[in-house]
């Protein structure tokens, strides 16, 4: 099960979509983790999932750790699968607990009260992809798969 988990072959494509989405999350997770970028931090993130958006502690927890630690393992290329899957889940959450009341587009102008979802489409569509593919050249989970 752990060697269908990681491999992967020597791909291209899929490294520049493992790196650059994870390299877009990692400010998003370090936000919610340490406060950095603007962000208000772990607790005030707790915070604000649970209480403010009535979100179980566990699923709060995890929503961060999707953010933080799965950026990570996309740009080292470990456990691809499961961190694209992890950013993939908190994009549908997002988009049914928030963004689909605002339509498709994002507020590109500032004319709405609130951000469209057509951002987390393309994330989701770019998980997928990563999913099914892996995580491709220069990852941890390709070295893992030859040793293995």
């Amino acid at each position: 099960m752990f060697k269908k988990l990681i491999h992967t072959d020597d791909d291209i494509a899929s490294m520049i979509l493992r790196l650059f989405l994870g390299i877009v999350f990692f400010p998003h997770g370090m936000q919610k983790v340490f406060g950095w970028f603007g962000g208000i931090g772990f607790d005030a993130t707790m915070e604000a999932f649970t209480v403010k958006m009535g979100i179980p502690a566990v699923f709060a927890f995890l929503a961060i750790l999707a953010e933080s630690a799965g950026a990570l393992g996309l740009i080292l290329g470990f456990l691809t699968r499961l961190a694209a899957f992890g950013i993939a889940t908190n994009m549908v959450v997002a988009i049914f607990m928030i963004h689909y009341k605002f339509g498709f587009f994002m507020n590109w102008f500032g004319n709405q009260k609130g951000e469209g979802f057509e951002y987390h489409l393309l994330v989701i569509a770019i998980a997928l992809a990563i999913m099914i593919r892996g995580a491709g050249r220069w990852s941890a989970d390709r070295l893992l798969t030859k040793g293995l």
